[in-house]
């Protein structure tokens, strides 16, 4: 296989800067002087380039193995099934009930790895939309990318000089955007993990970010009691909401983007039509304390299919169209967590609480709904991951996750994987079952 020009030179830089940075000096002056290098010259970027290579090479190695292992495994068993005459394609498909199951799988111990680098308290983790990666942010200002099944360090990414507070993923996945402390949101671009964008605005820390569902547009909300809205390809800000009296802790668009749910200091949880910054839609009020998170159901899931008390068959409400032609759903769902130790769901249309979900003996940090709408998880100061049964309005299960505060979590939208974060500085990946 031939190099390019370029790569050759690349590869020769990252070469001497190997044997300059461990000592061969003879051989360094001899290697520059056959491949026609500057003797002292060096660059940072060349700088342990060939060590991260070779591990990269290693650890990809590694995976290949275990992947033609489990490849090897399933052909075994797939000709004795066939051998045995047991094999029928049409009665391999999973039941309805096999179905279910797997698709409300639930994360269980033990923890599959637990991820140790940051030197801080972690603030936010976030599976990557397509690739096998997980994104944590922390209070020690760096964001790591992980490899989640192999439970490696794939790279840092530094450019805040404050605490990260949150994370979110473009809809296609290209670019990773981050907020922080130090008043900025960054936007990542994840081919080159370069920062290929700097918004500035925010007079205060910027506590949440999001991707508009279209990815044209970002979100950011912050302790200047303002959300903001960014177009992406200018990284001009093209809207601000004003109207919460305290520090703004979450901004979310509703799966549509024609809504966007916020909620602060100031105990409440505010709608905004984006089309209408100046004032919110709703304010909902019931919480006894600050509301620290607030997350919409991803799909449609109406108030009588929750009601339904275990009812398999409800069907959700079909969209209906408004004299404008913006097709508006029946039941938009909306959870939020706060400091007064509970989650609460919302019919955000009718800007009701339909129920309040208790047992949690700390700060609710944050909640997330499970891919398939009938489960709810919730990360708390108390130490523990809640899985919440929303047909029942019961706890299903309780997880000890962490030695301290779980501050976050993430489940993967298609893998059966789900990952923590806390104040003890690791993260945790969990098979989900």
């Amino acid at each position: 296989m031939q190099l390019a020009q370029k790569q050759q030179e690349e590869l020769n830089r990252a070469i001497a800067d190997y044997l300059k940075s461990s000592g061969f000096c003879s051989a360094y002056d001899v290697f520059c002087k056959e491949s026609q290098l500057p003797v002292g010259e060096s660059e940072q970027k060349f700088s342990g380039l060939l060590m991260k290579k070779w591990t990269s090479v290693v650890r990809l190695q590694k995976k290949v193995l275990d992947l033609e292992s489990k490849l090897s495994e399933a052909s075994r068993e797939l000709q004795q099934l066939q051998g045995a005459g047991g094999f029928d394609p049409v009665s391999s498909i999973p039941s309805r009930g096999a179905q279910k199951r797997s698709t409300e799988a639930i994360p269980r111990p033990p923890v599959k790895h637990t991820l140790t680098g940051h030197r801080s308290p972690v603030t936010r983790v976030l599976f990557h939309p397509h690739y096998g990666v997980l994104v944590s942010a922390s209070e020690d200002a760096t964001i790591k990318l992980w490899d989640y099944e192999a439970g490696d360090l794939e790279r840092t990414l530094k450019g805040h000089s404050d605490a990260v507070q949150d994370l979110s993923f473009s809809p296609d996945g290209k670019l990773l955007v981050s907020c922080s402390v130090d008043m900025l949101v960054k936007v990542w671009d994840f081919v080159s993990y370069k920062c290929v964008k700097t918004l500035t605005g925010h007079s205060h820390s910027v506590s949440s970010v999001a991707f508009t569902p279209d990815g044209d547009f970002i979100l950011s909300a912050s302790r200047d009691k303002t959300i903001k809205m960014w177009e992406l390809a200018t990284g001009y800000c093209v809207k601000t909401f004003s109207g919460h009296e305290d520090w703004i802790r979450c901004v979310t668009p509703s799966p549509c983007g024609s809504l966007l749910a916020s909620c602060s200091n100031d105990r409440s949880v505010r709608i905004w039509l984006v089309a209408q910054p100046k004032e919110a839609k709703l304010i909902l009020m019931g919480h006894e304390h600050v509301v620290e998170c607030v997350s919409w159901a991803k799909h449609i899931l109406t108030k009588a299919a929750i009601l339904a008390g275990g009812d398999d068959d409800a069907k959700e409400d079909e969209p209906s169209s408004s004299s404008n032609g913006e097709m508006v759903k029946v039941a938009q769902l909306l959870a939020s967590g706060g400091r007064d130790r509970v989650v609460k769901l919302w019919d955000a249309v009718q800007g009701t609480c339909l129920f309040t979900l208790s047992g949690h003996d700390n700060w609710v940090r944050q909640v997330v709904f499970h891919p398939q709408g009938k489960l709810l998880f919730s990360a708390s100061d108390d130490k523990t991951v809640r899985v919440w049964d929303l047909r029942n309005r019961r706890c299903h299960k309780t997880l000890e996750a962490h030695s301290h505060f779980v501050t976050t979590l993430d489940y993967h939208k298609r893998m059966a994987f789900f990952a923590t974060g806390s104040v003890d500085q690791t993260v945790r990946v969990w098979d989900c079952r």
